[in-house]
């Protein structure tokens, strides 16, 4: 807020993976990994206790070396210098941009509501991705609107070669061919679902996935804690595509040749072999970008290092796809004669081979970006981004309770009940609309915010934690209390957003 007392705008939030991958997620969105894009990162382990939070100024707010962290229950003042001068309100200190306020936060900062007084904060809704196609294990499927257009594309292009193959099927070849697209799309969904099992089993948390223009992606939300489990994670989706075309070569010894069922086998086969071998790429976000990150990972105990690797060869594979596809068209390397190959088939090469290399290279810097943030993201701590508060009785005038705010050098005001108790939170932008004039005629009790379960947070919460449990209750301030209960002061939703943009900033 500013001296006027008008509240600061709040810091918007970045994408993420959600990124979805490739490309969610703003806000996070978690960043594709071919196919098993993950919208957060596992923290590191919180700063130990009696080390100073990261910030060029220390914050009133919280609690510096040594200093005693009176509770908000006790009216006592810290030790270190009030927040504001004697006299002024508490609640109109601009925000520093150096960090006076803020300490940093992560991948999707906590969505913000408008808080009234008496509702319950709601969950977050689940991210969709188009049309529900099903739960296996537990994970939603969807189908993106983008799939159908692709299936069209191949139904088109597919049936032009069945023309060539069996004539004789007429205009039922394009049946045929809207059945392979489905065929295969089903197997990219077996090569999302190997990933999907694969972090369930470690423990990680999928989102969803996605069947979308370009294949598939499952959002995993996690990042796996050793570069071992990352390689598996990263395989088994290209072992399956493998399996799947093993298993159709098997069917088609069993069909006999230049038969619907063989040239549909045959065509999967084919399918699934392309699909395994572009993901073994060894560039992110492909699958092989990923196993080639945890090598890396294990050798120099670093996973930074291990993406930074993996991205930049994922960067120089992108420009190879963009030149060396239409090369090879024109060439005749992939099968065709070059004095076969027309100009529209010129076109439509050096079209495809645009949307993959801008796939690619986005991909290897969402890549980047997220690692960037996982290097920041344990100095998020709510210790070190909590306000100090005064408790207040719910009858109290708000020009007193200021008064006693800004005598004890804080800048949140907590209604509690005869016993002490946390009830509330009174909202600091209702306080803000508040004239002054008319703050010795108006109670705390009618600017506040009933306090729910999900609204009392632990001070030891730090990094994607604390970002988890505040996306589970949406809200603008929390309070944040010790391990004994004792109240330690109120998070405000905003600081967290601009601690979030201050470390996406911020050079690794």
């Amino acid at each position: 807020m500013d001296d006027s007392g008008r509240p600061q705008p709040g810091s918007g939030t970045t994408d993420d993976h959600e990124a979805a991958r490739p490309g969610p997620t703003p806000p996070v969105p978690p960043t594709p990994v071919n196919g098993a894009a993950r919208a957060n990162s596992v923290p590191h382990a919180p700063r130990d206790p009696e080390e100073p939070p990261h910030t060029e100024h220390p914050d009133p707010a919280a609690p510096a070396d040594g200093e005693d962290t009176t509770p908000a229950d006790q009216s006592e003042t810290s030790d270190s210098a009030p927040d504001t001068a004697p006299g002024s309100d508490p609640f109109t200190k601009p925000a520093s941009a150096d960090g006076d306020d803020t300490r940093q936060t992560d991948p999707e900062p906590p969505a913000r509501t408008p808080a009234t007084s008496g509702r319950r904060p709601t969950k977050a809704p689940e991210p969709r991705g188009g049309l529900l196609m099903g739960r296996p294990f537990g994970v939603p499927v969807y189908v993106a609107p983008s799939w159908f257009l692709v299936a069209a594309l191949i139904t088109w292009v597919f049936g032009g070669q069945l023309d060539h193959v069996l004539p004789e099927l007429g205009a039922a070849r394009y049946l045929v061919s809207l059945f392979f697209a489905v065929a295969f799309y089903a197997s990219v969904l077996v090569h999302e679902l190997a990933h999907t099992v694969a972090a369930l089993r470690f423990k990680l948390p999928v989102r969803r996935i996605q069947l979308q223009f370009f294949g598939g992606v499952s959002e995993i939300e996690k990042e796996s804690e050793t570069p071992g489990r990352e390689f598996v994670l990263a395989f088994v989706g290209p072992l399956l595509s493998l399996v799947l075309a093993g298993v159709f070569y098997l069917g088609m010894l069993a069909v006999e040749p230049g038969t619907v069922p063989g040239v549909l086998l045959a065509g999967l086969m084919i399918s699934n072999l392309i699909v395994a071998a572009f993901n073994l790429l060894p560039g992110l976000p492909l699958d092989g970008g990923r196993m080639l990150r945890a090598i890396v990972w294990k050798i120099t105990g670093k996973p930074m290092s291990g993406t930074v690797a993996a991205a930049w060869v994922g960067r120089a594979l992108a420009v190879t796809v963009l030149i060396g596809l239409p090369l090879l068209t024109q060439s005749g390397a992939l099968g065709e004669g070059a004095a076969d190959v027309s100009g529209m088939d010129t076109v439509t090469d050096a079209l495809l081979a645009a949307i993959l290399a801008a796939i690619i290279w986005t991909g290897a810097g969402n890549s980047l970006r997220m690692a960037r943030l996982r290097e920041h993201l344990p100095e998020l701590r709510a210790r070190t981004l909590t306000r100090r508060a005064v408790p207040v009785e719910s009858a109290t005038p708000l020009s007193e309770a200021l008064r006693r705010a800004n005598e004890a050098g804080a800048r949140a005001l907590v209604i509690v009940d005869a016993d002490g108790e946390p009830r509330s939170l009174v909202r600091e932008a209702a306080i803000v609309g508040v004239p002054e004039h008319r703050r010795p005629w108006v109670a705390v009790s009618g600017l506040a915010q009933d306090l729910t379960d999900g609204m009392r947070i632990s001070a030891e919460l730090a990094g994607e934690e604390l970002l988890d449990t505040l996306r589970a209750t949406p809200a603008t301030e929390y309070l944040v209390v010790e391990e004994s209960g004792a109240i330690y002061g109120v998070l405000s939703a905003a600081d967290v957003e601009r601690a979030f943009v201050k470390a996406m900033a911020r050079p690794s």
